[in-house]
């Protein structure tokens, strides 16, 4: 048997553990398991760094005991991430049982090779505790990167190598780096990302071994296949797929990309039958015909039963907080497998529950046990807790002494790493009182200042939407002959100059901002407390790239073109889209420098009104606003066009069963949900309204999540009245058309008033056409049903039955656009709508709570296209996590809730309530401002103002 104390382990000696540190820090003096008596056996042992150990154990050992040998053998205390695996007779990978004994399961021990690995991957690093954990863990992503198990694009396997680099050689070294490279080769195509990788370590001077295995697993925890191990399966067509677990549920993929995942909150059951595997799913509320039971093929039963014992594990390990009461066994017979929930599991979960008090399990555990299934839209940023709420938070033992720490402060009263911090976030940080006393006492109050300061950051971000299409789309789309050299000359010849010029716009503003502020000397040369000639200089050089502008419909329009005679190409923008880099549909991009204009504008509307004619910056300011008031003018009717374009394109991709929705001469007006009165009663449907007809669509288990077209409804000759008394039912009218007639309900009085004042509106529209298009109409809108079906109470429902195999999902999910948020928060938005999220992006620094925790979190934050998107910092390349916004509130909070802070808005949606903290009394109310103009929707009568702009 290997006793640890005679030699060190290779991870004690990379961590520069003593021999003498014993298992744990957190548990010293802890001994190796006792052996059980018998005659012992040698069992080899491959670990994460590829050493081979030998361990003896007892004939009659259980497998915990040789698992356990080996935790003591690497000092390891969280060791119940790990597994042994290794190959049955069979050639199948299995997991040891830690109850059943080891050589039971193990048949040829001297000719077999168990492997430890880690079998439990958590969805948030910061719940290792140890050093070692991590160091371990950073040696899985290594192995995985090496063997292809983990796929991710160039520059995150650059920049995970280059972390791997840095932990194992030090500090950038050009030659020493090169030759390390070349020696120890850590992807399959490493030689291709040499000279990234050199550019990315470069970057890391001064970082630590354990930094780096930080950063090494917070990039990795964000690539779709971390910590997934493939089960090849097929579904009921025969499509070859493969089945995973994960912390969060059952996964399906087709290839490496993930096409399904069945979350644990709506599995009911996990059975297999033969080579049939079977996922039981809880019943849609909303969905009453919907499949409620999947099924895939898998190459034989053992198959099945591999697969299903590691997700009953995995459901253990992160879903089990109480012990089942075992079911009495049969006096004769038995059935079916007679796996169980393993005490070893059990201890697992109490092992969890009692390091809650010292550690950062507890709310990520409840996070897990508890998803937010009614807000599936919404993904949850940052699992990691706050401590302050630990006994031992305030304490350390320092010589064997009690003292007391400022929270989030080492032993050693210097700042924590990101290591050590008990205040981790994904954020980084969390910002404490006295340093946001510290920074109103530093950086000016003028209101000139931070409007200035807003300027700096939708700047910021709207660089980075250039880049999108300058930098990701381009090099996405490389030298493919799928795009025509003219295209590609149309779209990047008029953004590359557009995004040099922004380039050096930004670094004036940022220039400026830095004196302003005063973090240099310039300010003592003179008055730098002033942004309008910065904007007035360079907004006479935008006026010169007006042509380029002006180009940018016209390759939107290109795009589209080609993309309709090319199918390769329209499947490069859609494989483009599902790149994190692109946040926002493909063609939003397109629009951004339109957008940009009207952003200027109103910057520099509210810094005219702030400052007092007598002001040095007053001039300035007043003529870029009459600038930049004569390029929107000049450019407006160009961006309403478009605008309605690209919504047009946009839904086109949400509808099935209409053949061309983007027409000359259609116009969107608004989409939403209302309730259809047919024979089954009011059934939910999302509505589309157009300047010339009127589509209703069931949710329908498409491949791609889309909304079939159930009929449509020509305005013209359309009449409208109100029909609450007529048929006992709240908010509803019927619609008049000249082949049938509609009954609907609208959610609440608002939303009907919303809805009838639209369709009227857009009835007149269509009556001044004269019945023009009522032929073009009748003849290429052919309603959806057979004349049997269009009676409205035979209205067919087959879509919303369909079979929900994955291979209904070989095309992108879309179940994040805004029309599915419509669907779930049963509310509508309008064209304006739509205009007015786009055009009143806002982004910056806010600090965010969530309703029971404590601390605030740092982040940045990008609001547009009706959502909040958040990011660590503004250097990011995508977004973490999004908050649609439809359908919620927003407010301040009430004396009741104990938000003793000053410039903090709540958000809430039912039970979902976040709360933001924003740094000055300005960007608390422009934060208020874009918001409510996202969450309250508008009328016709704005957009009838909006397509005649003012001229300064």
């Amino acid at each position: 048997m290997v006793e640890p104390e005679e030699r060190p382990s290779v991870a004690g000696q990379r961590l520069g553990a003593p021999e003498s540190m014993g298992i744990s820090t957190l548990e010293p003096g802890q001994r190796p398991p006792t052996m059980p008596p018998g005659r012992q056996v040698s069992i080899r042992v491959q670990m994460l760094d590829d050493t081979q150990e030998v361990f003896e154990v007892s004939q009659r050992a259980p497998g915990k005991v040789l698992f356990d040998l080996v935790c003591a053998h690497l000092n390891l205390i969280e060791g119940d991430y790990f597994g042994l695996e290794f190959q049955d007779q069979r050639k199948m990978t299995v997991w040891l049982d830690l109850l059943k004994p080891t050589l039971k399961q193990i048949r040829r021990p001297k000719n077999t090779i168990l492997r430890f690995v880690v079998k439990f991957f958590p969805p948030d690093h910061s719940q290792l505790l140890e050093e070692l954990t991590r160091y371990l863990f950073a040696l899985q992503i290594k192995h995985d990167l090496a063997c292809g198990r983990l796929t991710c694009n160039e520059s995150s396997a650059a920049l995970l190598v280059s972390h791997i680099v840095q932990s194992e050689i030090g500090d950038f070294d050009e030659v020493q780096c090169k030759q390390h490279l070349l020696n120890n080769k850590y992807i399959p195509e490493q030689d291709a990302l040499m000279d990234k990788i050199i550019e990315y370590h470069r970057k890391h001077v001064g970082q630590t071994p354990a930094e780096s295995d930080y950063q090494l697993l917070e990039i990795a925890r964000r690539l779709e296949m971390y910590g997934v191990r493939l089960y090849p399966a097929k579904d009921r067509e025969g499509t070859k797929l493969s089945l995973a677990v994960a912390h969060s549920g059952v996964l399906v993929f087709q290839g490496h990309t993930k096409i399904n995942a069945f979350n644990w909150s709506k599995v009911r059951k996990l059975s297999f039958k033969r080579k049939r595997f079977l996922i039981k799913l809880r019943p849609d509320l909303n969905q009453s015909n919907c499949q409620d039971t999947l099924e895939f093929m898998m190459g034989s039963r053992d198959c099945c039963k591999v697969f299903w014992k590691i997700c009953v594990e995995y459901h253990a390990f992160f879903r089990l907080f109480e012990e089942p009461k075992p079911k009495p066994k049969p006096v004769l017979f038995t059935r079916g497998s007679s796996f169980r929930f393993s005490e070893t599991f059990y201890a697992k979960i109490y092992q969890i529950l009692n390091l809650v008090k010292r550690s950062p399990w507890k709310n990520s555990l409840l996070i897990i046990s508890n998803p937010p299934s009614s807000e599936n839209t919404v993904k949850s940023i940052s699992r990691s807790p706050q401590h302050s709420e630990s006994p031992s938070a305030g304490q350390v033992m320092v010589n064997g002494q009690k003292q007391s720490l400022s929270l989030g402060q080492s032993p050693d009263r210097r700042q924590p790493s990101p290591l050590t911090s008990p205040l981790l976030t994904d954020a980084g940080f969390v910002r404490t009182d006295d340093e946001d006393e510290v920074r109103r006492k530093r950086f000016p109050t003028d209101k000139a200042y931070f409007i200035a300061k807003e300027l700096l950051t939708t700047e910021r971000t709207y660089l980075k939407d250039l880049e999108v299409i300058t930098v990701s789309f381009q090099k996405s789309v490389g030298k493919d002959e799928a795009m025509p050299d003219s295209l590609r000359n149309l779209i990047f010849a008029n953004f590359e100059p557009v995004y040099k010029f922004h380039e050096t716009f930004l670094n004036d503003v940022e220039q400026r901002l830095a004196q302003w502020e005063g973090r240099s000397n310039a300010h003592i040369k003179g008055d730098y407390q002033r942004v309008g000639d910065v904007m007035l200089k360079n907004i006479q050089g935008l006026k010169l790239l007006t042509a380029h502008l002006q180009k940018h419909s016209e390759a939107l329009l290109e795009l589209e073109r080609t993309c309709r005679s090319s199918r390769r190409l329209e499947g490069l923008c859609r494989d483009f889209e599902l790149q994190k880099v692109c946040y926002l549909p493909l063609n939003i991009f397109f629009l951004r420098p339109l957008h940009r204009l009207m952003h200027y504008k109103q910057i520099l509307e509210r810094l005219c009104k702030h400052y007092p004619p007598t002001h040095d910056d007053f001039r300035a300011s007043r003529a870029a606003l009459a600038d930049i008031s004569e390029m929107v003018v000049q450019l407006h009717g160009t961006l309403i066009k478009m605008e309605n374009f690209q919504k047009l394109l946009e839904l086109k991709k949400d509808l099935t069963g209409v053949e061309d929705l983007a027409i000359p001469g259609r116009e969107f007006i608004r989409l939403g949900c209302l309730s259809k009165l047919s024979g089954k009663g009011l059934q939910q449907r999302m509505f589309f309204l157009f300047n010339d007809v009127l589509m209703y669509t069931s949710r329908g288990m498409t491949a791609s999540n889309q909304f079939k077209v159930n009929g449509q409804l020509p305005l013209y000759g359309m009449t409208i009245r109100e029909s609450e008394d007529e048929w006992g039912v709240p908010h509803s009218f019927t619609l008049f058309g000249q082949r049938q007639s509609v009954v609907v309900a609208a959610s609440s009085a608002s939303e009907m008033e919303k809805w009838v004042e639209d369709i009227k509106m857009a009835i007149e529209l269509a009556d001044k056409c004269n019945g023009s298009s009522a032929e073009i109409l009748s003849s290429s809108f052919t309603d959806s049903k057979s004349p049997e079906e269009s009676s409205a109470d035979q209205e067919s429902e087959d879509d919303l039955s369909a079979s929900r195999t994955s291979l209904e999902r070989q095309t992108p999910h879309r179940g994040n656009t805004t029309v599915h948020v419509c669907w779930h928060r049963n509310t509508s938005v309008s064209m304006v709508d739509f205009s007015v999220a786009l055009e009143n992006q806002l982004s910056g620094n806010l600090l965010r709570k969530f309703k029971n925790s404590n601390g605030w979190q740092k982040l940045w934050v990008v609001f547009t296209n009706f959502s909040l998107f958040f990011y660590k910092t503004h250097q990011d390349e995508f977004p973490l996590a999004s908050l649609p916004l439809l359908g919620y509130s927003i407010t301040v909070p009430s004396e009741s809730e104990n938000i003793h802070k000053d410039y903090v808005f709540k958000l809430h949606f039912k039970s979902h309530v976040y709360y933001f903290r924003s740094e000055s009394e300005y960007s608390f109310e422009r934060w208020m401002e874009v918001i409510r103009s996202a969450t309250c929707s508008s009328s016709h009568i704005r957009s009838l103002s909006r397509k005649e702009p003012h001229v300064y």
